[in-house]
């Protein structure tokens, strides 16, 4: 990850690290599940990666809202927004 990259290109690009492909080809609609494949442990470690990355945490009761890759940027960025080092 650079330091100039946003937050959408670095969850889309940890993405397509976890799915081997391109990340040109991953677009902020798709489906985690449907379109782009991930399964349960899939998701658990983008999660995981995702907390790691950005020093957040993703709440258990927030997950199953989370089925986009635009739901998880603007998650990802709502809790950056609110985290007390922002």
């Amino acid at each position: 990850m650079t330091p100039h990259e946003t937050i959408f290109e670095r969850i889309r690009n940890a993405l397509a690290h976890h799915l081997k492909r391109d990340a040109a080809t991953i677009l902020p609609q798709h489906s985690l599940r449907n379109d782009l494949g991930l399964n349960s442990v899939d998701t658990f470690e983008l999660f995981f990666d995702l907390e790691d990355a950005f020093d957040i945490e993703i709440q258990d009761q927030d997950i199953q809202k989370l089925t986009t890759l635009s739901d998880l940027v603007g998650y990802v960025e709502g809790r950056l927004k609110n985290s007390p080092s922002a």
